[in-house]
């Protein structure tokens, strides 16, 4: 049975959304005067009938031993990569992140690590100078036995992300690498990984990464690092929900090695897992659990949805719980992006829901405005996927 409370029924719920649209009342108002959230909102077809039998495991259940292998994180964001890497038992020395808010995120939940961004440093890895100093002392001996890894911004390639956000250039093309703040980020991060020489590094991207200009600027990237001496594996695009991740998000991954062997990546699911299990659980009394005051002819119009239908005027869909969810996307409460309805209740999903889709752990924190919140978590990488990854990196170079 979900775990949702249940303390409203239709008629109820008809009466006051109505009664807030006639006399122009504030849907959120009224809810709380009556007693109730938008967490007790429902579908006009709400059920709690079960799905099949699902193979979502939760991040938690995969913690490891620490088995004492260092890796460095590039381009850290809110950490998603971090607490993959982390709880295969890898120890990372640093996180190494330009967004101050970012930072804040990292060292809340982090307290004892070191984090290699504002306002302490820079975080940018365009200053080429002021982080190899720092990464010197940090790891000291060339070359490094452990793992970097790490996805620069993905922005420039993303065809989703200039649509939202670059609208005034042309046909919205992707910028790529022409894009001077963050398309050479790649070629940054490449270098730091042919000056320190790690055993393995991971380059994590959008798929445009590889389509942008024929793969050219890629292809040169890699063979800037095949001639430093590493044995790198094609380039691949995966779709997390094979690997035990509720969401369909498609990420290329890149790994490369000092080592003979070609790396192998994780095997696939059998079948793809549903959202179901993350919304099971109750959510109202965690932190980041904070609802979008819509309005109640909004709440009146996705009441009539069904699993996987798109509110056209609003531009949302309604996640089918069968199914893995959609991509989290970086939007938020206040402009650059939607997330998308909840399966059960009539309302976009809170940062909670959303991270839980990304598969971060309850009791990790995202700090600032709700949006940025948003946007740290949508930009994430989820961090079973990061998880799977270093596990086989562990299994096929350090064990």
């Amino acid at each position: 049975m979900i775990q949702i409370q249940e303390k409203i029924s239709i008629s109820e719920q008809l009466r006051i959304l109505e009664r807030c649209q006639k006399d122009e009342l504030i849907l959120s108002d009224e809810l709380k005067k009556s007693g109730f959230t938008y967490d007790h909102l429902r579908y006009k077809d709400y059920n709690t009938q079960l799905p099949p039998e699902n193979n979502y495991i939760p991040i938690e259940d995969f913690q490891q031993a620490s088995k004492n292998i260092p890796a460095i994180s590039f381009f850290s964001g809110a950490g998603g990569l971090d607490i993959g890497f982390e709880h295969a038992g890898f120890s990372n020395l640093a996180s190494i992140e330009f967004n101050e808010l970012f930072c804040d995120t990292l060292r809340l939940n982090s307290p004892n690590k070191l984090i290699i961004g504002p306002p302490n440093y820079s975080g940018d890895i365009k200053n080429r100078d002021e982080l190899y100093k720092v990464l010197k002392n940090v790891i000291g001996n060339k070359p490094f036995e452990g793992v970097f890894h790490g996805g620069p911004p993905c922005q420039p390639f993303s065809i989703a992300s200039n649509q939202r956000f670059g609208k005034e250039d042309e046909n919205f093309k992707r910028k790529g690498f022409s894009d001077l703040d963050k398309g050479n980020l790649l070629n940054d991060y490449v270098w730091f990984i042919g000056e320190f020489k790690p055993k393995v590094f991971v380059i994590e991207n959008v798929p445009g990464l590889l389509e942008l200009d024929k793969g050219e600027q890629l292809n040169n990237a890699l063979t800037y690092l095949k001639n430093k001496g590493y044995n790198i594996t094609m380039p691949q695009i995966i779709n997390t929900t094979n690997y035990g991740v509720p969401q369909k998000r498609l990420r290329l991954i890149v790994v490369g090695t000092l080592s003979k062997h070609n790396f192998e990546y994780p095997q696939i699911n059998i079948k793809q897992t549903s959202c179901f299990e993350v919304f099971q659980e109750p959510v109202y009394d965690q932190e980041n659990h904070l609802t979008r005051d819509h309005a109640a002819k909004s709440v009146l119009r996705y009441m009539e949805l069904g699993y996987g239908v798109r509110d056209q005027l609003g531009r949302v869909d309604r996640l089918n719980p069968y199914l893995p969810s959609k991509t989290v996307i970086a939007g938020g409460i206040k402009g650059g992006g939607r997330s998308h309805l909840h399966p059960y209740s009539p309302r976009t999903l809170s940062v909670r829901e959303s991270a839980r889709l990304q598969t971060f752990p309850d009791n990790y924190i995202f700090t600032g405005p709700v949006a940025r919140q948003f946007t740290q978590v949508g930009n994430a990488v989820p961090p079973v996927m990061g998880f799977k990854l270093a596990d086989e990196i562990y299994k096929q170079y350090y064990y």
